[in-house]
């Protein structure tokens, strides 16, 4: 059983939300987010990182950076930048890709079904990058940046998303990167508690992307759990600011691959390992993407190769639902015993290159500083629920999820 709450919003007026909305602050390094807040002012962004108001000599985990994202959080709502919404609300938060439209419910979900499992992951969490976000939720007594949840498909909740989406947007603007972002607020009291009810049935519940972000969230709220021995419950730190997606309106992209050197092969002796598991098609110059799970595209020596594996040398029915991933298959029969990468978490010899960058990323990569790169055949949402819900860890970068929610457009204050 599922809580997905309305909850009291904090979101910009309709004059800037076009200006305020931005990116995750993980999307960025450092000079790329000072440099998107020197061209956007009011860019959330600068209290996602609120390092960019500092020279680059203050270390962004310094206290005082903490202190000014609380310190600028605070002005923007006492500028009136940021307003309150006087009613706990569902919100509907459309992205328009290219055409393609994805709907979701922003709502606050519930710790303890974090921390129950009924709220399943797929992906480890480092300490570090958890330490950040905790310090930035609890500093700001704010959470600034959705979890991307999915779940699936249910008839009444889609009705309603549907029937509110004809009614007046808050918000409805072009992001300068092209994505179209359209927001309406569900302040209906029938419709909030079907909503609620719905959500009740429903067992799981997937963080598709925001694993540090909801590990951060839940462990302030425990945080404030142990510094308030008489909590009820009811507080708003023990839910964190979500938006929940339907499975079958998500869109999972590449996470190709890029490799520094052949692990002291030359090209021949490499592509005759190769063969031992794939069967190798050479494409030439044409950029090949793979079109069914199972194959590859290979690119080296300034030619593409195609991929596919051998089905009488692996038996993928045979393999866990973690070792059946193509991403899985890729580092089990290449990339580990011919490339000799062993942990890709780790390893500095192997590159990520998310699938929204298109197969000339990776030619360029190669031609730059590496030597071989693999388009990939993306993982799909049924795998990632089989994964999850076998209670199992993806490989890293095994998903990529475009388009990216927007920070800054719905803020869940915790007191």
């Amino acid at each position: 059983m599922a809580k997905v709450k309305p909850f009291y919003c904090i979101r910009p007026n309709q004059d800037v939300a076009c200006k305020v909305a931005a990116l995750p602050y993980d999307v960025y390094n450092r000079e790329e987010a000072k440099k998107e807040v020197e061209k956007e002012p009011m860019s959330f962004l600068k209290v996602d990182r609120a390092e960019t108001q500092f020279n680059d000599n203050i270390d962004i985990y310094d206290d005082r950076v903490y202190q000014k994202a609380k310190e600028m959080l605070d002005d923007m709502i006492s500028e009136g930048v940021l307003i309150h919404d006087l009613n706990e609300c569902y919100y509907v938060y459309e992205l328009i890709m290219n055409g393609r439209s994805q709907t979701g419910l922003v709502a606050c979900a519930d710790i303890d079904d974090y921390l129950n499992n009924v709220i399943k992951k797929h992906e480890n969490t480092r300490e570090d990058k958890e330490q950040d976000r905790i310090r930035h939720v609890d500093i700001c007594d704010a959470q600034t940046g959705p979890i991307f949840l999915a779940y699936r498909s249910n008839k009444l909740i889609h009705s309603i998303i549907e029937t509110v989406k004809v009614t007046e947007k808050l918000y409805g603007f072009t992001a300068p990167d092209g994505i179209v972002h359209n927001v309406w607020r569900i302040d209906s009291k029938d419709q909030c508690e079907i909503i609620k009810q719905e959500f009740e049935k429903i067992d799981s519940i997937y963080i598709a992307d925001g694993h540090h972000r909801a590990a951060s969230a839940v462990k302030v709220g425990l945080k404030r759990r142990n510094e308030n021995p008489e909590y009820t419950g009811e507080e708003e730190y023990n839910t964190f600011l979500s938006v929940l997606f339907p499975e079958d309106q998500l869109m999972i992209m590449s996470y190709n691959r890029v490799i520094k050197d052949l692990n002291g092969l030359n090209i021949n002796e490499y592509i005759e390992k190769v063969s031992e598991y794939f069967i190798i098609e050479k494409i030439g110059n044409e950029a090949f993407t793979p079109s069914y799970k199972g194959s590859f595209g290979m690119y080296i020596d300034k030619c593409w190769y195609k991929l596919v594996l051998k089905e009488d040398k692996i038996h993928v029915k045979s393999l866990d639902s973690v070792e059946a991933l193509d991403v899985s298959i890729l580092q089990n029969y290449l990339l580990n015993p011919i490339l000799g990468i062993g942990d890709p978490r780790i390893d500095k010899r192997i590159d990520f290159i998310g699938g929204i960058r298109g197969l000339g990323e990776l030619e360029k990569r190669v031609n730059e500083d590496m030597e071989v790169a693999f388009s990939m055949y993306p993982t799909s949402i049924n795998e990632l629920f089989a994964v999850s819900d076998a209670g199992k860890l993806m490989p890293p970068k095994s998903t990529w999820f475009e388009p990216k929610l927007r920070s800054g457009l719905f803020i869940h204050k915790l007191t």
